[in-house]
């Protein structure tokens, strides 16, 4: 079984088809997709997405994307949201949330202390029900894991990585997995394959963040998350190992850093 631990099964790109979405991806084993919150909009939207197919569960959390128009009791909306979430066995931690200074709107001063309160705060959240995070990191490596020091949850998974080695080691160092997914697949990513590559296979886990980072073969198409398999088959030949390898560690790896998920299948 493969794992695709960063999917917005909920985006206006699936439409009315997510469902078969999950059902294609359930066909070529892909045994769970974490579906993530990006706002107040669509928490209760992930949630009941995620409880309409085996195949699928979800995290709570506000996007530094959608910080900009976020209110201040949006916070407070997703603690409620979280605290009343942990009896739901679909719901497995807090996401996706993180720091994006890429962005030149979020890269102002203004908003990078609002994108900071917002994430200090939902690591709070993580750390206060003992829940793993989802992290959205862009051009921002050192600081998110600055603040993930200073409020260490659950561990959690450093989405769509894309740092240097010294980096990984911080994440790895307080509990999380790095996600990789269709970047990995270009020849041209020469920094991001060498991470595939070199860093420890139990630090790796899979990803597609569908319906965006499509593989070489579908870009600049929709992804989606039946994609893993073919994408963990070019992580396994870079690494020169057997695919159904990767597939396990990866799995474990997974399953281990986002136990309410491992609960979830039984394990």
């Amino acid at each position: 079984m493969w794992i695709d631990t960063h999917c917005h099964l909920d985006a206006h790109e699936f439409g009315a088809r997510a469902l078969d979405v999950a059902d294609d991806a359930q066909r070529q084993d892909v045994g769970m997709i974490v579906i993530p919150a990006i706002d107040r909009g669509n928490l209760q939207t992930v949630a009941q997405l995620a409880a309409q197919r085996a195949n699928t569960c979800y995290a709570l959390g506000i996007h530094p994307i959608c910080v900009p128009h976020a209110a201040q009791d949006d916070l407070a909306v997703l603690r409620e949201r979280v605290a009343a979430a942990v009896d739901d066995p679909r719901f497995i931690g807090i996401g996706e949330i993180g720091l994006d200074f890429f962005i030149p709107l979020l890269a102002e001063p203004a908003m990078r202390d609002k994108q900071i309160l917002f994430f200090r705060e939902q690591l709070r959240i993580a750390r206060d029900f003992g829940l793993p995070v989802l992290t959205h990191v862009r051009k921002s490596q050192d600081q998110v894991l600055k603040h993930v020091r200073q409020i260490t949850p659950n561990g959690g998974i450093a989405h769509a990585f894309n740092g240097s080695f010294q980096q990984a080691q911080g994440y790895i160092d307080v509990g999380f997995k790095l996600g990789f997914g269709g970047n990995l697949t270009f020849t041209r990513a020469l920094q991001i394959r060498r991470l595939a590559t070199e860093l420890p296979l139990s630090s790796i886990v899979m990803e597609t963040d569908a319906p965006d980072i499509a593989p070489a073969w579908i870009h600049p198409g929709v992804n989606t998350p039946d994609q893993v398999p073919r994408i963990g088959a070019v992580l396994a030949q870079l690494r020169g190992m057997d695919v159904g390898e990767v597939r396990a560690v990866t799995t474990a790896n997974a399953k281990a850093v986002l136990p309410r998920m491992a609960a979830l299948l039984g394990e």
